[in-house]
């Protein structure tokens, strides 16, 4: 049987600072320029979260759609959207907060979520029109 690959693309806004404790003012400011932000920053995300498997012989799909919006609503979208990510979302404290970062503890929040037989392949999130990062659980 035939693999195939299904994306659900989704947005979320939240707010963020790039700062290492460990470093100075000075050096954060260096490395992460207006990321460093005391007061913070924020972005308008999209992330697309693909899926593959086999379709199911009876529905046809190889996932539900309306499933895997769900899942992704409620264990990414209402934990991330209009938030601060390094202050207000727990799998994310302690962490610094890059957008691999976060994509890679999405992809921890949605992986033992994925029904039989469907396997989480990708999630891409876009923080900016011109910078994005996809994580294949590598």
């Amino acid at each position: 049987m035939a693999i195939f690959h299904i994306t659900r693309r989704e947005h979320f806004n939240a707010a963020h600072k790039l700062f290492n404790p460990k470093w100075t003012k000075e050096r954060n400011d260096e490395v992460y320029g207006k990321c460093a932000n005391e007061n913070w920053h924020g972005h308008n995300f999209e992330i697309f979260v693909t899926v593959k498997g086999e379709p199911n012989p009876n529905s046809g799909f190889v996932i539900d759609a309306k499933l895997l919006s769900r899942i992704i609503k409620e264990h990414v979208i209402e934990v991330l959207d209009h938030k601060n990510l390094n202050l207000d979302v727990p799998f994310m404290h302690g962490k610094l907060c890059s957008i691999e970062n976060l994509s890679y503890e999405i992809w921890n929040q949605l992986a033992p979520l994925m029904p039989t037989g469907v396997f989480l392949h990708c999630i891409r999130l876009v923080e900016t029109p011109r910078i994005f990062v996809e994580y294949f659980g590598e």
